[in-house]
């Protein structure tokens, strides 16, 4: 047995609606999870008794080669819960030893002791306020808001006013929507933010690209998290809140909100399996549908089997869309937002109202781009559950995607003299799949794929991702190094497996070519093309200078056989 991490859950989590702590345990061939859990659980048990939490509660989760065990904890004491969780795991342990497995009065009462010194009154008196008032509550180490968005108010945490002094009538709450999946979930929320400006309302967007407000950066990197929905959520100009929502935060820390108006889940693949306690597709299913603990509502993918298997047994309100009208689950006249021939439609009860044409939809390239119809779709029903008029949903499926500042690094197309150069961020084989189709759905005389991949994949991992391309049968392949992600590999280790994997699969040593970096990737491309080409560019690490090298090259009007400039 063996600690793999000890935890805080401050949100809504998979375990539980509460918040608390967690201790992921592996489990070798020898232990015995049963014995375990019944040891944990009778520990916790005593000594959430002795420290006066006796009516938290004690949950488990199995899962491959290990087990989560959690209790819950009031807010303003969650570091001294894991402390808790660890000495009840600690007289566990030791009594699957054959020790006595105790947990001593000195022992106790240091735990009491740490409880005391980081107990604060003052946060559940104010988050107890706001509950009774219908207010939204957000809180971290330093600062606690009560209110969302523009009727939010912020302190330090350790400023607090009394209840009595807050000005609770000025305050009040904005819409919140939660999106959550394996692909599309910055293109839905970009696409989001688009029918919420038309509705004349000011969004506030969380991403994995940052935190948005007025075209304003308020936050770099990846904001996906609690700490994405919070930043968003206390800003006063902020009147709708459009929430990426990645499983890496939930499982971590829990949902950074407790309440939701709607939660999207757009699908779900295999992607960043064996992190967290997370290894099949069917627990990462229940880590995306964690947002069902915040939401009021649910919009979920008709189209994906464990998904639409999910969501019908769900006693939850939800509302479909799908690109197939005759999935499943539609089956009864259920609520959807559907493709229907060449129309997007929404089918409420008996009533149906076309909201676009797939042509009138720039980012799906005429239909070609099928996973941005569904983002689309998606898209459309959790505007519609936020209130957003129709008008304001046309106008933002209309105008979204025209151009790659819109939505940088998702299914970004450039027409230089002919070639058409895709830019995309795609990085799971779910997402290829769907952006490899994309590209032969373009007609090309000749495709290129450039491709690579992280060290964090295992070998297999690394070689289906080659077969993934080549069963698209591109005219070349260009095998990109990552040398900024090699995570423990050597240099060149991955563009050998994954070379050696396309000539298993009849790629000819002329089809293949490597570059050392990604930017030298795309040139090598780009001075390979002709007119009817079309190059598939995958993107991870240098998307800025690529996109930039694509703006220079359309503004100059490059056509193909020109020398590339040499940008700054």
């Amino acid at each position: 047995m063996e600690v793999l991490d000890s935890r805080r859950l401050p949100g809504p989590n998979i375990l539980s609606p509460k918040p608390g702590a967690v201790l992921d345990v592996r489990l070798d061939g020898g232990d015995d999870a049963d014995a375990l859990i019944d040891a944990w659980s009778r520990h916790a048990r005593a000594l959430l008794g002795a420290v006066g939490w006796g009516d938290e509660e004690v949950l488990h989760r199995r899962y491959a080669a290990g087990v989560a065990l959690a209790l819950t904890a009031p807010i303003d004491a969650l570091y001294a819960a894991t402390e808790v969780n660890e000495a009840a795991f600690a007289a566990a342990s030791a009594e699957l030893a054959g020790g006595d497995g105790g947990t001593s009065d000195g022992e106790v009462e240091e735990l009491r002791r740490t409880i005391a010194e980081e107990r604060n009154p003052a946060v559940l008196a104010l988050r107890d306020a706001a509950i009774a008032r219908g207010v939204g509550f957000l809180w971290d180490d330093d600062r606690v808001s009560v209110g969302l968005g523009k009727g939010s108010q912020t302190f330090d945490v350790g400023e607090l006013p009394s209840p009595e002094a807050v000005p609770w009538s000025s305050l009040g709450n904005v819409p919140v929507a939660l999106v959550t999946g394996t692909n599309g979930k910055t293109t839905t929320v970009r696409l989001l933010a688009a029918m919420a400006r038309a509705a004349g309302l000011e969004p506030g967007l969380s991403s994995t690209d940052g935190c948005w407000v007025r075209g304003e950066e308020i936050g770099s990197g990846d904001y996906s998290g609690p700490g994405g929905a919070r930043l968003v959520l206390r800003d006063p100009r902020v009147e709708v809140g459009l929430l990426e929502t990645a499983r890496g935060g939930m499982l971590r820390r829990g949902l950074g909100v407790d309440s939701a108006d709607v939660a999207l889940v757009t699908n779900v693949a295999e992607d960043h399996l064996g992190e967290w306690g997370i290894h099949d597709v069917e627990e990462l299913l229940e880590a995306k549908m964690i947002v069902r603990r915040a939401a009021r509502h649910l919009v979920l993918n008709a189209d994906d089997p464990r998904v639409s298997a999910r969501g019908a047994e769900l006693d939850h309100p939800h509302t479909w869309f799908a690109l197939d009208p005759a999935s499943g689950p539609l089956a009864d006249g259920a609520d959807a937002f559907l493709r229907i021939r060449d129309r997007l439609v929404m089918r409420l009860g008996d009533g149906e109202a076309t909201l676009a044409t797939v042509d009138g939809v720039p980012f799906t390239l005429g239909g070609a781009a099928h996973h941005n119809v569904a983002n689309a779709l998606a898209a459309c029903a959790v505007a519609h559950r936020l209130g957003f008029g129709l008008e304001a949903i046309r106008s933002g499926l209309q105008g979204f995607g025209a151009s790659a500042a819109e939505n940088p690094g998702r299914l970004n197309l450039f027409d230089l003299g002919g070639v058409r150069a895709i830019v995309d961020f795609a990085h799971n084989p779910h997402g290829l799949e769907a952006l490899l189709g994309t590209a032969r759905g373009l007609g090309p005389e000749r495709l290129l794929v450039l491709v690579g991949q992280a060290g964090d994949r295992d070998d297999e991992a690394i070689r289906d991702l080659a077969r993934q391309v080549w069963g698209f049968r591109p005219d070349r392949v260009i095998v990109k190094e990552l040398g900024d992600h090699l995570r423990g590999r050597s240099p060149g280790e991955i563009p050998a497996i994954l070379e050696e994997e396309l000539r298993r699969g009849g790629a000819e040593p002329s089809q293949m070519e490597r570059a050392p970096d990604e930017l030298s990737a795309v040139r090598m491309a780009l001075e390979w093309a002709r007119p009817g080409d079309v190059l598939l560019l995958i993107s991870h690490v240098a998307r800025k200078q690529v996109l930039d090298l694509m703006g220079h090259l359309v503004g100059d009007g490059w056509i193909p056989g020109q020398a590339l400039p040499e940008l700054g």
